[in-house]
């Protein structure tokens, strides 16, 4: 038992997946109807598993229908996936997974997040080259002398920026990015990996989880719902201040025992071999911080400015950013003068280091066509929603915050789960007398709260980079994920009685 080790997050994901598969099996497969915009006809498309009928699109085709949303959350593109249509579901016949769609699905899987997989490629190819310079080695130099003694306070900017990404704009996929840059820095400030692990994921996991203005879940989960996004954002700017604060007092308190006391790490028996991997030699000291190497520093960040802002205001995704990111590679081989052979064979050793997690992030997503394929999200749903009809305000809010962890674990895709859920369980609010921005939250608070552990989302992508396993982090976010549910929970009862 001694020598028994928890296994890899690739087999974690495989064994999901095979428990998924087993699901299709003993779920009874169905699906609701779906109802899209075409918006160069003007027309609705409401499609089933037999066939698709173009409607008219206007309000009263949405009130015959009973979707109560306003028909310009359509016209205006807010909602611009198919949603569910209330009291359609229908059973289908049975679509078990077996073997070879267990085999097949990580490889579809992989071919599907081909644009997030170049993504980290590319990431992993500018980190190697600005590796290769030096630039990190004195700049990391540079700032633990700035910092010596206040390196608390790079917890607070950290987690704190990264809240704000995630609460905005969705910051989530892209903070693959952050790891191999500040792991470096939090381990010359003596702390462990987890702490610049805890920082960058739970930072965005907060973030996301008390969305204010987030596009990809706050606004869409508010259009799908029929209410204005703007209904309820005081309620979500509360959670996400108190979340942020229990969040970093809760990584300070760690990283400061880790600190004091090395032994205290949750991965001290993994010190040497971390270190060994993302500090440099001690000689980094001596490193003189050239303009060159400043001027290197300067592109590498002005890449995530220039992302943040093409994603924020340029509607550009993963393609834009993997060409932002290449470019900046470019452009330090340039400055650096570095030799053509060179640059090629350190791109490329850089994007292999990083394999492994574009590996992982398409196996993720096979669990996901596993269950799409077998027909059963819509069953967990259109059940999900029967357990809570009827319930008195307190129960019904609460129990809806399970129910939204529970799904979230089958559909990891925040836009997806909006879509899908929100025109089916939002209207139960109707019936318990309180506001739909209530099951708004509910699905944000839901999902945030199991984002900070699951497994079929981006945290064992995350933990591959900083080689910590799946068993080491839940034994150090556990206390804080039942700090945040029991808030969570007391913060919706006491929205829907006041």
């Amino acid at each position: 038992m001694k020598n028994l080790k928890f296994p890899s997050a690739q087999t974690v994901l495989l064994l999901i997946a095979a428990f998924v598969a087993i699901l299709t099996w003993l779920i009874p497969s169905g699906q609701f109807d779906r109802l899209a915009y075409n918006k160069d006809e003007n027309t609705f498309v409401k499609t089933n598993k037999e066939n698709s009928i173009t409607l008219e699109a206007t309000q009263k085709t949405l009130d015959d229908l009973q979707i109560k949303i306003p028909l310009e959350n359509f016209t205006s593109g807010a909602i611009y996936k198919p949603i569910s249509i209330p009291n359609t579901y229908k059973k289908l016949a049975a679509r078990p997974q077996g073997f070879k769609e267990f085999i097949l699905a990580p490889l579809k899987g992989i071919i599907q997040v081909a644009d997030i997989i170049i993504l980290v490629l590319f990431i992993g190819g500018l980190v190697a080259i600005v590796n290769y310079t030096g630039a990190f080695e004195a700049g990391i130099s540079r700032l633990s002398k700035l910092l010596k003694g206040k390196e608390y306070t790079l917890i607070i900017i950290v987690t704190s920026l990264i809240a704000a990404g995630g609460s905005t704009f969705g910051l989530a996929e892209e903070t693959i990015a952050f790891y191999p840059i500040l792991i470096p820095i939090f381990l010359a400030a003596k702390y462990d990996a987890i702490v610049a692990l805890a920082c960058i994921y739970i930072g965005s996991s907060i973030g996301t989880m008390a969305s204010t203005i987030n596009p990809f879940s706050t606004i869409i989960a508010s259009n799908s719902a029929g209410i204005n996004w703007t209904t309820g954002i005081y309620g979500r700017i509360t959670m996400l201040v108190i979340g942020l604060i229990i969040c970093v007092l809760y990584i300070i308190r760690y990283a400061q025992r880790v600190k004091k006391d090395p032994t205290k790490s949750i991965i001290f028996s993994q010190k040497e071999m971390i270190e060994k991997m993302f500090l440099f030699n001690n000689s980094s000291g001596n490193i003189n911080f050239t303009f060159q190497l400043k001027m290197v520093l300067c592109i590498f960040i002005l890449c995530f400015i220039i992302m943040v802002y093409g994603v924020s205001n340029l509607d550009w995704w993963f393609l834009e950013m993997t060409g932002v990111f290449f470019v900046g590679a470019l452009l330090i081989g340039f400055i650096c003068k570095i030799n053509e052979t060179v640059f090629v064979e350190t791109f490329i050793k850089g994007a292999n280091d990083l394999l492994s997690v574009a590996f992982i992030i398409g196996i993720a997503r096979g669990v996901t066509i596993l269950m799409e394929d077998g027909l059963i999200s819509d069953t967990l749903l259109y059940y999900s929603s029967s357990v809570t009809e009827g319930m008195n305000k307190g129960f019904f809010i609460n129990s809806m915050l399970f129910v939204y962890s529970g799904l979230s674990f089958f559909i990891p895709s925040s836009s997806g789960m909006a879509v899908l859920t929100m025109p089916i369980l939002s209207p139960l609010a109707d019936g318990v007398n309180i506001g739909r921005e209530s099951v708004v939250n509910t699905y944000l608070f839901g999902m945030g709260l199991f984002n900070f552990i699951n497994p079929t989302g981006l945290i064992l992508a995350s933990l591959a980079i900083v080689k910590v396993g799946y068993d080491k982090w839940l034994k150090f976010v556990m206390p804080l994920v039942i700090i945040l549910a029991v808030v969570s929970m007391v913060f919706l009862t006491i929205s829907v009685y006041i």
